[in-house]
């Protein structure tokens, strides 16, 4: 059974760092596709930040430069750095798998970002 456990999540203030961590059980980590999502009230989930088995990434235009994903697989751990925080990045972040024709969601944690 898959599971995806995050944590980091919290209340700054703009301007501010957090780091959110995913940690994954029950499969190959080093073989998923490792993403960050979001979703705001009123809002579809987004695609925030992806990470290839390879170690490519790729991010949403409103993160870039601000944001960094990265992963270890020895802890089977996918991490997001998110600096420079703003209120427009208020949401539930969730983390998601992908593997072999498989999507697994963690339970999300909320990031507030206060003006």
């Amino acid at each position: 059974q898959v599971q995806l456990v995050e944590s980091g999540g919290g209340l700054v203030q703009a301007g501010e760092s957090l780091r959110l961590s995913c940690a994954a059980s029950g499969t190959f980590f080093s073989n998923n596709i490792m993403g960050w999502y979001r979703q705001a009230p009123g809002n579809q989930r987004e695609l925030v930040a992806v990470i290839s088995v390879g170690g490519r990434t790729n991010y949403i235009d409103s993160v870039k430069g601000r944001f960094t994903i990265s992963r270890d697989n020895a802890k089977s751990t996918v991490y997001l750095q998110m600096n420079s925080l703003k209120p427009e990045d208020t949401a539930v972040y969730y983390c998601q798998a992908r593997a072999m024709g498989n999507v697994y969601w963690g339970q999300g944690t909320q990031v507030t970002v206060s003006s």
